[in-house]
């Protein structure tokens, strides 16, 4: 007979998980007993990293990754960019080891009390199999309510002498869960579309998910209708270099109405809304239009304030939508402002993303973690492809340095760069190693502002002249970066970035350019 151990490996090769991230810790040590050789384990020096590399490399896949995790202290540590996977709706597998059963009476050293309470609610699901016998079947199901969508993260804690207790074999299954929406709704919603005098389709992370890019360019032309971008996507989702791509809604109430004025119907796919970062008041959206919302998450669907919504995935609905009446004639909307082009006069972080753009190779992926920086980045770093951004839905920090590693492990063909904010890297720093140690090619941009610049600017819409512990002097990052084996670079006014940039994107390994903003 197989043993627990042999069985779940079997299982995780059957549905192509060889890749396990991870930070050891000893009750996790006899899983990893006889590792197979087409098996990896990724490293990260902190568990939060762990799950994030994991993260942005499920993403990368469109498959759930296999996370070990070290009990209480470990799940503790991973426990923010949890919520980053949970609101990215990124399908993850975290196993996470537990004391021995014959002494769990005893609150042992480093077991977990309630060990399926402590990720919630930020998991889907999550299970301490009854018996040892059960834990490949554990995992089985883990797997496939992690790809069900919404997809997201789930939880299996896993006591250490379980792994070499005999079991029965499992199966790996067919599990299918994709949702093409009710067809009664579909109708209604392609029959208001054609009948629209002035239609707007507003795009989320949903359509990227979805693989949905071509169907909701497709969509847009047939329509004539503008596209914005919904609050605070995690994804690109429509080429923003298009005639038809508007611009970004902000994440404020009013904001949103004052954009959307003067559209009789709102069509926002795979994304909600009515996503707000600050209290707002009035109307949700403007005073005559229609909403219409296709969404893979029932929960939005739920809390979305306004409007007609259908819950199914977003290439499909589309194809639906594709299908309905002919529209009637439309004028083109006009066109979008371009950005004005900077000369570098003002060292500034619009100007960096002007230049990241105009050098970056073609194909390149961007995955971003400057909050001060996204209203330049939208500005001058259009994302023009499919699947080349990648950004975190959830606003916590932290996640973006050792997603960008994520991402590059799973497409090692394309260049991956990390824009990140000084802050926001040091939330991280440690994921550096893990990208040199793996042979990837990652640009870190960090742009250092000297400070949470985005936590002064939040402050004034509080009224606050100054805001506290917002200072962030006297960080060498290019000496953390050569301390774990980058090469780096400082830059400090417009003369050098573009040979920084420019050796950085052509570089074969990891590197590092610090730019020194006003």
């Amino acid at each position: 007979m197989t043993t627990v151990r042999e069985a779940t490996i079997a299982l995780l090769r059957a549905l192509d998980m060889q890749t396990i991230f991870g930070n050891p810790g000893s009750t996790e040590l006899p899983l990893f007993r006889d590792f197979p050789d087409d098996f990896r384990y990724v490293l990260g020096l902190q568990e939060s990293i762990v799950v994030a590399m994991a993260d942005g490399y499920a993403q990368a896949t469109r498959n759930a990754a296999l996370v070990n995790l070290h009990s209480s202290a470990g799940t503790g540590h991973a426990l923010g960019n949890l919520f980053t996977a949970f609101k990215n709706q990124t399908p993850l597998v975290i196993t996470a080891g537990q004391q021995a059963r014959s002494i769990l009476s005893c609150e042992p050293f480093l077991f977990a009390e309630r060990a399926t309470e402590f990720p919630r609610p930020f998991v889907k699901w999550a299970c301490e199999p009854a018996c040892a016998q059960d834990v490949p079947a554990a995992i089985a199901r883990a797997y496939y309510v992690a790809m069900e969508p919404p997809c997201g993260p789930t939880f299996v804690s896993i006591p250490v002498d379980d792994w070499d207790r005999p079991c029965e074999p499992i199966r790996a299954r067919r599990v299918s869960a994709i949702n093409p929406g009710d067809p009664a709704a579909l109708t209604d919603a392609a029959d208001a579309l054609a009948i629209a005098d002035r239609p707007v389709i507003v795009v989320g992370a949903g359509v990227a998910r979805d693989q949905a890019w071509d169907e909701v360019i497709a969509l847009a032309e047939r329509h004539n209708a503008p596209v914005w971008v919904a609050p605070m996507s995690a994804r690109n989702s429509f080429p923003e270099d298009h005639r038809l791509f508007a611009g970004f809604l902000d994440a404020g109430r009013e904001k949103i109405v004052a954009r959307l004025q003067g559209y009789d119907l709102i069509l926002v796919l795979g994304g909600p809304l009515s996503l707000y970062h600050v209290e707002g008041f009035g109307p949700h959206v403007p005073e005559g239009a229609r909403v219409i919302q296709i969404v893979d998450n029932p929960a939005q669907a739920a809390w979305a304030p306004d409007g007609m919504a259908v819950v199914a995935n977003t290439r499909l609905a589309i194809l639906s939508l594709l299908a309905g009446p002919l529209p009637m004639e439309r004028a083109a909307p006009p066109l979008r402002q371009p950005a004005q082009v900077l000369q570098g006069m003002e060292f500034s972080d619009s100007f960096v993303m002007q230049q990241i753009a105009r050098l970056r190779p073609r194909g390149a992926i961007v995955v971003e973690e400057a909050p001060s920086s996204r209203g330049p980045m939208h500005d001058h770093l259009p994302m023009l492809e499919r699947d080349t951004f990648y950004t975190c839905a959830s606003g916590g920090l932290g996640h973006g340095l050792p997603a960008a590693v994520g991402v590059a492990l799973a497409r090692p063909s394309e260049k991956v760069i990390a824009v990140l904010g000084d802050g926001s890297s040091m939330y991280a720093i440690q994921g550096l190693w893990s990208a040199v140690q793996l042979g990837l090619s990652i640009s870190f941009i960090i742009i250092n502002n000297g400070g949470y610049a985005a936590l002064a600017s939040f402050g004034r819409i509080f009224g606050l002249d100054k805001t506290v512990g917002t200072q962030l002097p006297d960080i060498d990052f290019c000496a953390l970066a050569e301390g774990q084996g980058l090469s780096a670079v400082r830059v400090t006014d417009a003369n050098g970035l573009d040979a920084a940039l420019a050796a950085s994107f052509s570089a074969r390994g990891s590197t590092l350019v610090e730019v020194v903003v006003s």
